[in-house]
């Protein structure tokens, strides 16, 4: 492998040990805990029952584009990791604890953070004085997944780069 590819590895494990630190503090562990469940879905899909029942038939353009992203990136980011098979940093590294709940076997890309930017992108494309909810929102679920040893860094990275293509594409079209 490369030298300069060996070191990035090197350095997304390095910091993804140093956040998964934070979780040994019970209530640093909670708090993300519950970030990344309501991440699962929670959050996004009580946003968009909010704005149904806020705006109405007005809603309902975000709302139907906010699922149709969301079924597409499920498909694609399975498929990546289907792929990629790379394993969780818990499972590589005897000193990252996994300190969250598990949905697959598989690390590359993170989808819980492809969800959260490609759904706040969605969310202020209809909706822009959403920004204060969804983009902090958006942060703590991309920060909760290496601080629960659920995903590397480069996961997060790559999952939030994934998420803002396919909403951006879905914008264009």
């Amino acid at each position: 492998m490369n030298l300069q590819l060996q070191q990035i590895f090197r350095w997304d494990a390095e910091l993804c040990a140093f956040c998964n630190r934070r979780s040994r503090n019970f209530t640093v562990r909670n708090f993300f805990r519950m970030v990344s469940r309501l991440g699962d879905g929670i959050f996004w899909y009580a946003l968009m029952s909010a704005l149904l029942l806020q705006y109405r038939g007005e809603a309902l353009p975000a709302v139907l584009h906010m699922l149709a992203v969301g079924l597409v990136g499920t498909l694609i980011y399975k498929f990546i990791k289907g792929k990629t098979l790379r394993p969780r940093p818990f499972n590589v590294y005897p000193d990252i604890i996994c300190a969250g709940k598990v949905l697959d076997q598989f690390s590359f890309p993170s989808g819980h953070t492809m969800h959260a930017v490609s759904f706040s992108i969605l969310a202020l494309a209809y909706f822009p004085a959403l920004f204060w909810l969804v983009v902090p929102f958006a942060l703590l679920v991309a920060l909760s997944r290496p601080i629960l040893g659920l995903h590397y860094p480069s996961d997060v990275l790559a999952g939030a780069g994934l998420g803002a293509v396919i909403a951006g594409l879905s914008l264009t079209l």
